[in-house]
């Protein structure tokens, strides 16, 4: 296996740099220094961790455009949405240092006792498994309220962004974090299947694919580790015969096509009702035409290439295999190396790879539904469970279904999205467990009862 990792920029095909992976020797030196700094770094107050991520905040405000460079270089996302995903970096500082004291204080139990309650304990040392595609926003999300619950961290991140880890890592460090409190390791697969056996880590944060996932939860369930999972998405934009597509239009787009469609929480199926199909596909058709593809570090550019040019040849096999299924391609389609056209396919049925597989790039799978019932039937037709969007005009009947959608997530005329204040998370082969707002301060920590008399 080979002992180092080159980035490359998917844009241009260019190699940026190469980094030696580190010596088991290095990585057992990392994992004591988490170690050793977590039985310090539990104690430390809770104001002062507050004013560390403020630190941080600022630290990436300051340095903001160089970060979005470097996250574009490596990943190809255009350079505006690697601006905001760094903003969202920073409201999430801002979230854990204006709340965690309050959402970390000890829950009083009223009993027999004189005095008991609930301790929210960090648990240790927590190894974080995390993908390419948004690259700073899923490290910060699993390392902020990690830290701030009192833990230390070790970051494992996606090889094609190796550039994006070391920086992060230097970023808590030049805030103040102390040396162990937040580590990057540069690891192949099976130096991570050792890392999980160690009895120092005792428990994984993965966001990845669903077979990640699987193997992950097999090594961290014989371990007996505990382990948050956000996995796979297959999401639903439902689209009712009420829905106002002059005022939603753009969001639908863009829940599509954001990040050229590289999210697990992307709208993936767009299920529509068939009094408003007619209309919804040829304004949605029109809107995907404007969108301007080009090099991704101009601010003009909205959609660049895909991360990878594997993840084209994966996109392009799922829709070949659903055209053969009966699907037929109504716009795009077009590919050149890792750039994948803005596509919709329309004439989908729940048995073609479009509909029952993820499809990670910039593809609409459109499906028409007779009426309401059969759309939200369609919906939970899932092995998936990330969320669901509804656009109607009637908020009231769409509440009623919130408890006939199996998923994490139900948004009302907005696209699934993740925020700092709300719980994030899914279920079924999306995963288990809760990141952000109090669930994920709260995830890796150890819930102790107190009893006094």
């Amino acid at each position: 296996m080979s002992k180092t990792v080159t980035t490359t920029n998917p844009y241009t095909n260019k190699k940026i740099k190469s980094y030696d992976y580190f010596s088991e020797q290095t990585i057992a030196d990392i994992l004591k220094q988490a170690d050793d700094r977590f039985h310090q770094w539990k104690t430390v107050k809770l104001s002062k961790k507050a004013r560390l991520l403020n630190k941080v905040a600022d630290h990436l405000w300051e340095h903001r455009n160089k970060y979005a460079k470097l996250i574009t270089t490596e990943m190809g996302k255009p350079i505006t949405e690697s601006q905001a995903e760094i903003e969202k970096c920073i409201l999430l500082c801002a979230f854990y240092a204006k709340n965690a004291e309050n959402l970390l204080a000890d829950e009083l139990i009223k009993t027999e006792a004189q005095e008991s309650f609930i301790s929210y304990d960090p648990l240790g040392v927590i190894l974080g498994i995390m993908p390419w595609n948004y690259p700073f926003w899923q490290a910060f999300r699993f390392a902020l309220p990690t830290l701030t619950a009192g833990n230390t961290a070790i970051l494992k991140h996606a090889s094609n962004v190796t550039g994006c880890a070391l920086v992060i890592q230097d970023i808590f460090e030049e805030a103040g974090y102390p040396k162990g409190c937040f580590t990057t390791v540069l690891a192949n697969h099976d130096t991570i299947e050792n890392l999980l056996k160690n009895d120092i880590i005792k428990a994984v944060s993965l966001t990845g694919s669903e077979a990640a996932g699987r193997k992950i939860a097999e090594i961290a369930g014989s371990q007996l580790k505990k382990l948050v999972l956000e996995l796979g998405g297959n999401n639903a934009c439902v689209v009712l015969n009420d829905a106002n597509l002059d005022k939603h239009l753009d969001t639908m787009v863009n829940a599509r096509m954001q990040n050229a469609g590289q999210s697990c929480i992307a709208a993936k199926r767009f299920i529509v009702e068939s009094g408003i199909y007619d209309a919804f596909i040829e304004k949605f058709t029109g809107k995907i035409k404007t969108i301007k593809h080009g090099d991704p570090l101009l601010d003009t550019t909205q959609i660049s290439t895909l991360a990878k040019a594997d993840f084209a040849d994966t996109l392009e096999d799922q829709i070949i295999r659903s055209v053969k299924m009966g699907a037929k391609v109504h716009f795009g389609n077009q590919r050149n190396g890792a750039y994948y056209q803005p596509t919709i396919i329309t004439e989908v049925t729940a048995d073609m790879p479009i509909f029952k597989e993820e499809t990670f790039g910039p593809v609409a799978a459109v499906i028409k539904a007779d009426n309401q019932e059969s759309a939200y039937e369609m919906v939970s037709d899932s092995s998936f469970g990330l969320g669901t969007m509804v656009f109607t005009e009637n908020i009231k009947k769409a509440k009623k279904n919130i408890i006939h959608i199996e998923d994490g997530a139900f948004f009302i005329n907005e696209m699934v999205k993740s925020d700092p204040r709300l719980p994030f998370g899914g279920t079924k082969n999306s995963g288990y467990g809760r990141e952000l707002s109090k669930e994920g301060l709260l995830a890796f920590t150890n819930k102790k009862t107190v009893y006094i008399k």
